[in-house]
């Protein structure tokens, strides 16, 4: 009985977390007119209280289609976000994944002081390192460029200390058993690290893409020309008169975030656990 009402809990939890993403989806078949009517109590501070309906009262494909065929910056933010997560991708796991092998097992005299920076830097909030971003990016001729994006995110430490937890739970018999064969430390770290920690790899590309896919602060801080604005700023760029494009493009926005989450959840259940994981 007691395992019944559990279930019944998080179900009902579960339609809660539902509820903005059916939202959005009903919404992007609306009209424009009837998204106002909607919200237009909390938008315009007009009297009254926002409403809403599971279903449109009509479907129109009028704002979908002004996106599609009317709007070329939405397709420019696009590709600018393509432009730099996959950068971002790429290089985290160059150089996430050797150095989470190396501080899972090599030891040295600077290793615990390494781990315990990597875990400050990663608790570090962005508003707190921000101002020395910017400095340093400055002075390296870099801003108002994709590398100022690019370039942080690349040396983030959250991927380090995911994959640490996975290379430190490879059992150390397998390791000695390639050097007694012969292995040397980089046929090691390709033939037995890597394939074992495929799932932490896989599941920090998620995690790094449902980041960065969504930024906000940081090209909004390091990033003045409009051109080279990625996806996650076009919502707010976009005025009441033009609500309908509004929900129809943060359907759009959502939708690879949601693909990736969907085809990665496992790979994510495997990261959680490791994370919790205590050395």
């Amino acid at each position: 009985m007691k395992n019944k009402i559990g279930n019944l809990i998080i179900i009902i939890l579960s339609l809660f977390v539902w509820i903005p993403l059916i939202m959005i989806l009903s919404s992007t078949f609306m009209s424009a007119d009837e998204i106002k009517s909607s919200f237009g109590a909390v938008l315009l501070n007009n009297e009254g209280y926002a409403t809403w309906s599971l279903f449109p009262k009509y479907i129109s494909l009028k704002p979908l289609v002004e996106l599609l065929f009317d709007s070329p910056e939405f397709f420019v933010m696009f590709w600018n976000s393509v432009k730099l997560v996959i950068p971002i991708l790429l290089g985290q796991v160059l150089i996430a994944v050797p150095m989470a092998w190396g501080l899972a097992n090599f030891n040295g005299k600077l290793k615990k002081l390494i781990f315990i920076i990597y875990m400050l830097l990663m608790v570090m909030p962005f508003q707190v390192s921000m101002v020395s971003n910017y400095l340093v990016l400055d002075k390296l001729q870099l801003l108002n460029t994709r590398f100022s994006i690019i370039l942080p995110a690349i040396f983030s430490t959250f991927p380090v200390f995911i994959l640490y937890q996975f290379f430190k739970d490879i059992p150390k018999e397998m390791i000695e058993a390639g050097q007694i064969d012969g292995a040397n430390n980089f046929q090691i770290f390709i033939n037995i690290a890597i394939p074992m920690g495929r799932s932490g790899i896989i599941s920090i590309l998620i995690l790094s893409f449902l980041e960065y896919w969504n930024l906000i602060e940081q090209p909004l801080a390091f990033l003045k020309d409009a051109s080279l604005f990625p996806l996650s700023l076009y919502i707010s760029k976009i005025s009441y008169e033009n609500i309908g494009i509004a929900t129809v493009s943060a359907f759009i926005m959502l939708l690879p975030s949601l693909l990736v989450f969907l085809y990665g959840q496992s790979y994510l259940e495997d990261g959680i656990r490791a994370s919790g994981m205590k050395e």
